[in-house]
């Protein structure tokens, strides 16, 4: 048994992903020592919280034992489909905390009455949030995508580039037309680009 679990150690992510598909629990474990810490880095950078990341990450594995079959080479990495799972997992745990989160606000905005500042300062940052949103709308969706995983999500160029297997010149370029293209949506409606 100690040479088949040397034997994983050995083989390419895509070749423990072909035994993962026929269930191979070795295989899986060989994947998932080989790339947990990525992953909860990821997770980690994205909860903010250790805890949230380590069940982050397990669930994104299981994802990984579940859908072994829908893991494609031509895509792009083993390491970059484990990771986009846990991206994409994180980000459906962020909207609906954040869902939550706004449906906790409104029922404390209506018990409790703020001082007149506080209830413009809160007015004027909720305007700023829907312009936006509305100016995000204008975007392609390749530039909408690197803004979002740049701004929202924290992630720096050069793992956008590894997240997406595109070359880090692309990935600086859509960053740099997506934001010029809000920039020209604000000055074109003649309002101030939120900071």
């Amino acid at each position: 048994m100690a040479d088949r679990g040397r034997q994983y150690l050995l083989m390419a992510d895509e070749d423990l992903m072909a035994l993962v598909e026929s269930e191979d629990s070795g295989a899986f474990a060989g994947l998932y020592d080989r790339h947990v810490r990525a992953a909860y880095s990821l997770a980690y950078r994205m909860m903010g919280d250790r805890q949230a990341a380590e069940d982050l990450a397990q669930e994104a594995f299981l994802e990984v034992w579940r859908a072994a079959r829908s893991y494609r080479a031509d895509r792009g990495s083993v390491r970059t489909w484990i990771l986009s799972i846990v991206h994409n997992r994180g980000i459906d745990q962020l909207r609906s905390s954040a869902s939550r989160r706004r449906t906790q606000d409104k029922v404390e905005a209506v018990a409790v009455t703020t001082q007149p500042s506080e209830a413009f300062a809160e007015t004027w940052r909720n305007s700023q949030r829907v312009q936006v949103r509305e100016a995000l709308k204008v975007l392609p969706p390749e530039q909408l995508k690197v803004l979002e995983l740049a701004y929202f999500s924290g992630y720096t160029h050069l793992e956008i580039a590894e997240l997406l297997d595109l070359p880090l010149g692309t990935v600086k370029g859509r960053m740099r037309l997506g934001l010029k293209k809000i920039r020209g949506y604000f000055e074109d409606r003649g309002m101030a680009v939120p900071g």
